[in-house]
């Protein structure tokens, strides 16, 4: 492949990167091809399934379930700004992208990783209302508060993308570099980066610390809160029926912070280990297939619902 590039000052500004993916025999790439395109399909199908089932059955049009809706709709676009690239790279022999192909993949993915760090948070805060003061629910999460909290949650994750592709889009890169990595994320474009990337570490570190440690101190506030409240209730019956109730959302919750704190807590420094694609494709494809799953399984109300939208059954009214 022919390296392109721009004359600006000093440097060649790049026109492609190179990403450098799963590197394997081609027998391999297409079985991964297989498997990625299957689990990606399934996690469209699987999150507007919930999406329809929450807005045809209106015992579901609750404030716990308006949230779901909304996480169902941005991990449909989660894996869609990762997954297409993959699928074509896999079968491919040319793995460039263009730059502005990459910050825009960029933007999209650190969009959605924010806006779900927040999301996850509004549906913790979500139950603890519910379970700690359940007499003023109703008056607490009202539509307008959670329509306003959505609203907020989106906008947060949309300015945060912003702030820091104007970072590291503005860092020279030399010649076509060569990413070891299956998407265009942080880490590895910092480290190929050929002037000092210190400021643009610096306030991706600061907006991190705003977007992850935030929410995860709602998270565990909430969570703590509602373990609280969960104990002192006296029947062993009414503690399970409340712990049920949010027993989904947090098993979500650690599945997806455990996957990407391990990524994104020292970002350059884990670009070093090939092991960082592997917990990539952990919160990038397979936490986006479970989720829903854990919410069917865990979640009486949502099975019915989706029973009702995939057999295209209606309850005849008594």
């Amino acid at each position: 492949m022919t390296t392109m590039g721009l004359e600006v000052g000093n440097h060649t500004e790049t026109a492609y990167f190179v990403l450098l993916g799963f590197p394997t025999l081609p027998a391999f790439q297409l079985l991964l091809f297989s498997i990625f395109l299957a689990t990606y399909l399934l996690t469209l199908l699987e999150n507007l399934l919930i999406i329809l089932a929450i807005r045809s059955d209106g015992q579901l049009h609750k404030p716990m379930y308006f949230f779901l809706s909304h996480l169902s709709f941005l991990e449909m676009w989660y894996v869609t700004a990762i997954c297409p690239k993959m699928l074509v790279d896999f079968l491919s022999s040319d793995k460039s992208i263009s730059f502005n192909g990459c910050m825009t993949q960029l933007y999209f993915f650190v969009t959605f990783v924010c806006t779900e760090y927040i999301l996850l948070a509004i549906m913790a805060f979500d139950r603890y209302v519910a379970i700690c003061n359940p007499l003023r629910y109703p008056v607490i999460m009202t539509n307008q508060l959670c329509g306003t909290l959505a609203g907020g949650c989106w906008s947060c994750g949309l300015m945060t993308a912003m702030i820091k592709i104007v970072y590291i889009a503005r860092l020279h890169y030399c010649g076509t570099p060569h990413i070891n990595h299956y998407f265009c994320d942080i880490s590895p474009l910092l480290n190929v980066s050929c002037e000092d990337s210190s400021q643009a570490e610096l306030v991706d570190f600061f907006l991190a610390l705003m977007v992850i440690a935030v929410p995860l101190c709602v998270v565990v506030a909430s969570y703590a809160t509602i373990l609280i409240t969960i104990l002192k209730i006296p029947s062993a019956q009414g503690r399970q029926k409340a712990f049920s109730t949010c027993a989904s959302h947090l098993t979500v919750v650690i599945l997806f912070y455990s996957t990407t704190l391990f990524t994104y807590a020292r970002p350059k420094l884990m670009y070093a280990y090939n092991s960082n694609k592997v917990v990539s494709v952990l919160y990038t494809v397979i936490v986006p297939l479970l989720n829903p799953i854990i919410y069917c399984l865990r979640n009486r109300e949502v099975k019915e619902a989706l029973k009702k939208t995939m057999f295209c059954n209606r309850s005849v009214p008594h």
